[in-house]
């Protein structure tokens, strides 16, 4: 019946078959198995073909960084101040740019801080620019959070010209 419908010869439609036949034994519950090895799909549905696999890491249970892998607060602190003195140097605050310039360079910060850790980092890196007008006023920033004090760490700098001021802050919270 189908043969006809499609107009295939016998020798292509078993040659089809053959090859349906062999995709589905390779396929069980969402596992595709490969000659390279297997890996886990999310989705049920095999006719775009196979993903390419993702990189699973396991567990190495390292519960505290080494000697030589402790955040570098020092390096940290003068990626912030490195930023700050060449973005803002002659910059003045306009309330409408502000979210901007606050994305911009928390951006700068992280990608500065995490090339400077490298990649064999265990560090979670959480950024907080803070930038504000100068207008005789007083201001206090405070923080809290839930870590472990003899890994985690934080550095901070604060940069103030005539018209604004700004306060980074960059965490780096030890994970395994």
């Amino acid at each position: 019946m189908m043969r006809k419908k499609f107009g295939l010869g016998q020798k292509r439609w078993q040659d089809a078959i053959n090859r349906v036949s062999l995709n589905l034994k390779t396929v069980r519950k969402g596992s595709v198995s490969t000659r390279g090895g297997s890996f886990h799909s999310d989705s049920e549905d095999i006719a775009d073909g196979p993903k390419q696999p993702t990189v699973l890491y396991e567990n190495t249970f390292q519960l505290e960084p080494k000697d030589n892998q402790k955040f570098p607060t020092k390096k940290a602190e003068d990626v912030i101040k490195a930023i700050f003195n060449s973005n803002l140097r002659d910059k003045k605050y306009h309330s409408d740019s502000s979210k901007t310039l606050t994305t911009h360079l928390t951006e700068l910060i992280r990608t500065q801080v995490k090339q400077e850790l490298g990649k064999q980092n265990r560090f979670k890196i959480v950024v907080l620019v803070l930038v504000g007008s100068m207008e005789g006023q007083g201001f206090r920033c405070a923080s809290r959070c839930l870590w472990y004090p003899q890994f985690d760490r934080f550095a901070e700098y604060s940069y103030y010209n005539e018209h604004l001021f700004a306060v980074g802050t960059v965490y780096g919270v030890y994970y395994e």
